[in-house]
C-alpha cells in the first residue's frame, strides 16, 4: 500500500506542476523557437503531414498541430493543459484529459504515428507503453523522445535560471533502458537519432553543432534529445494467407524468360509474376506472351516500362501488383530464384519489414562481379552504413522485398528526393530507413546465362551513385 500511495502522491504532483504551468507553457515554447524548430524537423522528417497521430503527453497541443495530422489525438494528464488545448478548436484534432496508462479512446482504429513526448514526467513507463499499443498495428511507428540522462544537471540549472519551463522531472532513462522498456512492452527498435547539441541559437556554432557535430561518432553521445523509433512486434496470419507479386524487370532478356517462369517458386496463397519490359528490342515481350500461354495455371503478366532506366522500370511493375507483399527479382536470374522462399518467409513470419540481398556473404560464382564492382560495393555498403546509422553489407542487390502498404504509404512519397537513382536501390533503402525495420538476407550469386549486364559505365555510375550518397547525407544524417 506504501509504494502505491507513493506512485499516486508522485503522479499528484506531475499534474499539479503541469496545470500550474499551463498558461504559460505555450509562451515558454513559443519563447523558445530555435530549440523547438530542432525538434519540429527531426520529427517532420519521419511524420509526414497528413498522417494520423496519436501524441502522449501533448501539453497544449503545440508540437501535435505543427505536424499537420489529418487526425490527431492528443492526450495528457493536465487538465488545465488539455483545456487550453481544446479551445484553440483546431481542424483534425481533439484532446483528452487522461492517464496515458490507462488509456480509453473512443475508436480501436490503429495509428500510423504515436509519438510519446517528455518520458522523464511518466510515473510508468512500461505502462503507458503497454497502454498506447492498443493503437498501433503492424504498420505503426512509434517515436518516443526523452533528455539524454548526461544532461541532468544542465537541465536543472536552466529550469532554475529560468532558461526553460519549470517541470516535474524524475526519469533519466538511458538508450539501454529505453530499448529493454520497449522489449518489455512487445515493441521492436528500429533505431535511434540524437539531436540539439546546443539548444540555443548562436550565429553559425549551433549550425555546426546540430547539424554535423551531434550525427559524428563521440559527439552523438551527447545531444540533449534522444529519439526512439519503434514498432510493435508484428501480428501476422499464417504465411499462407498472404499474396506476393514478384517484379522482373527486363530488357533484351529473351534467353532468360522462360528460365524465369519456370523457377520462379508459388509461394503463399498466390504468387503474381510481372514482367515489366523496358523497350526491348530482342523479342522479351514476345517470349512472356508465350509463357503467358504456355504456363495459363501461373499468373504471369506483361507491362510495359517507360524505357527510361530501371528504377522507373520497377516503379511501373509496383504500381501494376495486386500482391500482399512485393518483390524484386532480375531478368539476369543472378541471384538464385530457388532462395526466394526465404525472402517471403523473412517478410511474413515479422523478423523484418524490408528484406534486403547480400551478394557478398557466400562465395560468388566465377565471373558473377567484376573485381571493381566488388570494391565499389564495399566501398558504397560502408558509406551508407555511416549515413544511415544502420550495418549494411549490399546496397545494389537487385533482390529486395517489402510490404506494398509500406512501399504505398511510407517509401513511394520519398522517391526521387535523393536524387537521380537510375536502379531504384537508393530509392527504396533511403525511404525504409529509420520507417521500416530492415534486415539483410545472403544469397548465392551466379553469372548470368544469357545477355550482357546492363551495369557499364563503372565510373560513371559510381559518380551518380556518390551524389545521391551526398544528397541524402543532407536529408537524413545531416538533416
Amino acid at each position: 500500500m506504501l509504494k502505491i500511495q507513493y506512485l499516486q502522491d508522485l503522479r499528484a504532483r506531475i499534474t499539479a506542476k503541469k496545470n500550474a504551468i499551463a498558461q504559460e507553457r505555450e509562451a515558454w515554447q513559443s519563447g523558445n523557437t530555435y530549440y523547438y524548430s530542432q525538434i519540429l524537423n527531426s520529427l517532420r522528417f519521419f511524420i509526414p503531414a497528413g498522417s494520423s497521430v496519436l501524441h502522449i503527453n501533448c501539453g497544449t497541443g503545440f508540437i501535435l498541430e505543427r505536424l499537420a495530422p489529418s487526425r490527431g489525438v492528443g492526450v495528457d494528464d493536465g487538465a488545465a493543459q488539455i483545456e487550453k488545448a481544446s479551445q484553440k478548436k483546431l481542424k483534425n484534432l481533439s484532446f483528452l484529459c487522461q492517464n496515458p496508462e490507462e488509456l480509453k479512446l473512443e475508436t480501436a482504429e490503429a495509428f500510423d504515428y504515436i509519438l510519446v513526448s517528455t518520458i522523464e514526467e511518466l510515473v510508468d513507463i512500461k505502462a503507458v507503453l503497454d497502454s498506447v499499443s492498443k493503437y498501433a498495428d503492424n504498420h505503426t511507428r512509434i517515436i518516443l523522445t526523452n533528455y539524454n540522462y548526461l544532461w541532468n544537471p544542465l537541465v536543472n540549472l536552466a529550469e532554475k535560471l529560468k532558461l526553460k519551463y519549470p517541470q516535474e522531472l524524475h526519469n533519466w532513462v538511458s538508450p539501454k533502458d529505453m530499448d529493454d522498456f520497449l522489449r518489455l512492452s512487445g515493441l521492436d527498435v528500429i533505431a535511434t537519432d540524437s539531436i540539439v547539441l546546443c539548444p540555443y541559437y548562436i550565429p553559425l556554432l549551433s549550425w555546426l553543432l546540430n547539424r554535423f557535430a551531434a550525427r559524428l561518432p563521440f559527439f552523438n553521445n551527447f545531444p540533449m534529445i534522444q529519439l526512439s523509433f519503434a514498432r510493435k512486434t508484428p501480428q501476422l496470419k499464417d504465411p499462407k494467407e498472404y499474396s506476393i507479386s514478384v517484379v522482373v524487370p527486363c530488357r533484351n532478356e529473351v534467353g532468360n524468360i522462360q528460365n524465369a517462369v519456370e523457377r520462379i517458386p508459388a509461394m503463399g496463397k498466390h504468387t503474381e509474376i510481372i514482367f515489366c519490359d523496358d523497350k526491348s528490342t530482342d523479342g522479351t515481350p514476345e517470349k512472356v506472351r508465350e509463357m503467358i500461354k504456355k504456363y495459363p495455371e501461373k499468373d504471369i503478366k506483361l507491362v510495359a516500362g517507360p524505357g527510361i532506366c530501371k528504377a522507373k522500370n520497377v516503379w511501373t511493375g509496383f504500381d501494376s501488383a495486386a500482391g500482399d507483399i512485393l518483390l524484386i527479382l532480375d531478368a539476369d536470374l543472378s541471384v538464385v530464384p530457388e532462395e526466394l522462399p526465404y525472402f517471403f518467409e523473412a517478410i511474413t513470419k515479422g523478423y523484418g519489414e524490408f528484406i534486403n540481398g547480400s551478394r557478398l556473404v557466400y562465395p560468388m560464382h566465377d565471373g558473377a562481379m567484376r573485381f571493381l564492382n566488388v570494391l565499389g560495393n564495399k566501398f558504397f555498403s560502408t558509406l551508407f552504413s555511416f549515413i544511415l546509422d544502420i550495418p549494411l553489407k549490399d546496397t545494389l542487390c537487385g533482390t529486395k522485398v517489402l510490404w506494398r502498404t509500406d512501399y504505398l504509404n511510407k517509401v513511394k512519397p520519398r522517391r526521387g528526393t535523393w536524387g537521380e537513382d537510375r536502379w531504384g536501390d537508393y530509392d527504396l533503402i533511403f525511404g525504409a530507413a529509420k520507417n521500416l525495420k530492415i534486415i539483410e538476407l545472403p544469397v548465392h550469386y551466379m553469372d548470368r546465362t544469357y545477355g550482357e549486364t546492363k551495369m557499364t559505365g563503372r565510373f560513371r555510375n559510381g559518380w551518380i551513385m556518390l551524389k545521391m550518397c551526398r544528397q541524402s547525407m543532407f536529408k537524413t544524417k545531416f538533416h
